[in-house]
Formats: structure tokens, sequence, C-alpha cells
């Protein structure tokens, strides 16, 4: 048979995918469910510009790894957009079918582990509260084995004859880069890249906290976490915490 959209895309198969647990059928519970799902999908697609930017970052092929970036940060920020669409949903409305949800609950996601991981932050104690399968097992230990970014990162520099071995040589590096960016223009633009994914991330996660807090105020959250309480504990987290720091340390003047 010849390819058609919808065998292309597997349309039958991924609209059959949405099955709310309420019954009868709570209207809203479709839209959680789609939200999440997308969320997942997008997801996959960062974590696949992600492998693409570490195998450019280690050939040293900067205007790749821009190129990857530049669709990483569109699909970041729909990714904040999408919990506006979250938000038509009521408080009253989503405590309708909210009890079937547990225990289930989003930090089980093992993508957005495998992102944390990927990138840097590798918490592995919240893996206590996610079952696993053999399969997705295997792909966080490969996550955990593999050099994150910010190695990459830093192995890219060390090529460039910048030292990154402590911290403050990787704060004095970036320093240095930013200081004489003319020097060192694409390894500027290249941090800068960096730091908007760290924040474009950032915002997401706070953006998420207001979200349930708004949802569900500070009571406990489903599977077993404290609800908005761990949610606004996770903006401590930095993919490259040194990037943030030098900015201490940059410009002129008094303030410098």
């Amino acid at each position: 048979m010849s390819v058609s959209y919808g065998s292309y895309l597997k349309i039958q198969e991924l609209l059959g995918l949405q099955q709310p647990l309420s019954r009868p059928a709570h209207h809203d519970e479709m839209l959680f469910i789609v939200i999440h799902q997308v969320y997942e999908l997008w997801f996959k697609q960062v974590l696949h510009e992600v492998d693409a930017i570490a195998t450019a970052l280690d050939n040293g092929d900067l205007l790749s790894v821009s190129k990857h970036f530049k669709r990483v940060h569109t699909i970041q920020r729909l990714l904040t957009q999408q919990v506006d669409v979250l938000e038509t949903m009521t408080p009253h409305d989503f405590n309708q079918f909210r009890d079937n949800l547990n225990p289930a609950s989003g930090f089980q996601s093992v993508q957005f582990r495998e992102l944390e991981f990927a990138c840097g932050v590798r918490r592995t104690e919240v893996l206590q509260y996610v079952e696993l399968s053999d399969e997705q097992r295997a792909r966080l230990v490969e996550r955990l084995e593999a050099p994150s970014l910010y190695d990459r990162l830093k192995g890219l520099l060390r090529k460039r004859g910048f030292a990154v071995d402590t911290h403050d040589e990787l704060i004095e590096t970036f320093r240095r880069i930013y200081s004489d960016e003319l020097a060192n223009r694409d390894l500027y633009f290249l941090l800068e890249e960096l730091i908007d994914f760290d924040e474009n991330f950032l915002l997401w996660r706070d953006r998420h906290v207001r979200m349930v807090e708004r949802m569900i105020g500070h009571r406990p959250g489903t599977g077993g976490s404290s609800g908005a309480a761990y949610l606004q504990s996770t903006l401590q987290h930095r993919f490259f915490p040194e990037l943030w720091e030098v900015r201490t340390y940059l410009g002129q003047g008094s303030y410098a």
C-alpha cells in the first residue's frame, strides 16, 4: 500500500491513546491528557536535538550547535506557552478527576529525567519514585555514564587552550571570553546559546510552579510529592552554574 498522511503519522493509533480514567469521563481530563502527551513528544524532540548538540560540540562544529539550539529555544517557548492552555481548566474542574491520577505524577517522566541527566543535573534520588522498565533503566544509566553537555563544553574549551579543571579556572575562562568577544566570537555566542537554554528551562519550571499553585494551592501532589513546594525547590537547579556566576565579574567601573 502507498504511504498516506494517516499511515505515515500513525494517526489512528495516536488518536486512540487519549483514554480518560474518570467515570463518567470528565470533559477536562481529555485536555489534561493531550497536554502531557504533547509534552512528552516535545521532550523526545529536545532530547534528539540535545544529542545532536553534544556530537557537534565534540566535533567543534559550532555552526551546527547554533542551528540545533535555535530549534530547541523555539520548542522551549512553546512548552511554556502550553501552560496557558492548561490554565483554561479551573481548579474545581481539575479536582473532579484528579484523584484518578494518583499515584501517577509528572516527576515520573523518564524523558524529563533523561534530559536533566544529559544536561548535567543528575538527581538520581528521584528515581525511587519512578517505576522503570529494563529499557528505561538502561537509557537512564547510559545518560548518567555519558558526558553531560557541560562536560562537552569544557572539553571544547580545553581544546581551544582554556583552563576548565576547577571552579575558579572555569569562571576566569568565561570572564575572558566575555571580556574579549571579538577575539572569541564563536565561543561568546556559544555561551549565550547555553545560558538561553538554561534560562528558558528555568522559566518553564517557574511557570509550572505557578500553575500548580493556581490549581491545587499547597496541597500535596500526586505520587508522594509535596506539590508546589517540591517544584519550587527545583528552581535552584542550573545546568551551567558557573556561566551564571560569571556575570558577577563582568563589566567595568565601580560595579565590576
